[in-house]
């Protein structure tokens, strides 16, 4: 079961595993995007079927799930299903906070619920939780984004030691910068506190567009995941690419304040002075 399946990693991860012989179900929020899981996986001369399923609302997640298991036992998890937002702290709304936290925090643990009784009784299963190099590293203006990876983190540490008894592996998987598109339609404040702010907003949308086609492709996260889900032992964390690699060393080597000031000046909200 691989949620957010239409696009980016979670697209790739079900043709990864579908190529090497999981029977797969995939997750959509729409009968088009399911439409396009399915395509991909015909043009390749793959079998994936689709299941439409809003992860961010509790009663189509129950009703998603509940169609998948009439058919089979949900062996594996990959909660993949997520979205980006955009802004600095004093510039994102309670309810973009509580969005960002839903669908990359709460649904994620709401399918645990679901899956974890099958997976108990059978004494086996897999849940993989994505998350991001933002769960460790935190930047400017993608504070609450940063927040939701940080929380699924350490939600998805607790759930692994609590499942382990019962047969449940349990990993996260953090990859750094890859071409998914995630920020193509990321989420940006209509209004900035500051003018600061909001030239940084018109930096990091240029800055996206540009870089995306120059990211790596997402098929190495998607083996990432199919080598967690094959390993007797899975990792509990699998760190992929070669910025997040970098980050987190630098984030444990570097002090503080130097690394405080690189960022400000990476992301535009801290000027040089003259």
């Amino acid at each position: 079961m691989v949620t957010g399946a239409n696009s980016g990693i979670g697209l790739a991860t079900a043709l990864e595993l579908a190529a090497a012989g999981y029977d797969v179900v995939g997750t959509a929020r729409s009968a088009d995007k399911a439409a396009v899981l399915t395509d991909a996986a015909a043009e390749r001369g793959l079998a994936v079927r689709a299941v439409v399923c809003d992860v961010g609302d509790a009663e189509s997640t129950a009703k998603g799930f509940a169609e998948i298991e009439a058919d089979a036992d949900i062996w594996a998890v990959v909660n993949n299903a997520g979205f980006a937002q955009a802004g600095a702290i004093e510039d994102v709304d309670d309810d973009a906070i509580r969005d960002q936290l839903e669908v990359n925090l709460v649904a994620p643990a709401r399918i645990a619920r679901l899956v974890l009784p099958g997976m108990r009784e059978r004494g086996e299963g897999r849940i993989v939780n994505i998350s991001s190099v933002a769960g460790r590293i935190s930047l400017p203006l993608m504070g609450w984004y940063c927040a939701s990876k940080h929380a699924l983190e350490a939600m998805t540490d607790a759930l692994r030691m609590e499942v382990a008894s019962y047969g449940v592996r349990v990993s996260l998987v953090e990859p750094g910068s890859f071409g998914t598109g995630i920020w193509d339609g990321a989420r940006y404040p209509s209004d900035a506190a500051t003018d600061d702010y909001a030239d940084a907003y018109e930096r990091s949308r240029r800055t996206m567009a540009t870089g995306t086609a120059l990211m790596p492709d997402p098929v190495w996260v998607a083996r990432t995941v199919r080598l967690a889900l094959g390993s007797p032992v899975p990792l509990a964390r699998y760190l992929i690419g070669a910025d997040a690699v970098g980050g987190v060393l630098a984030e444990r080597l570097v002090p503080t304040a130097l690394t405080d000031v690189v960022k400000g000046l990476a992301t535009g909200v801290r000027k040089l002075r003259r």
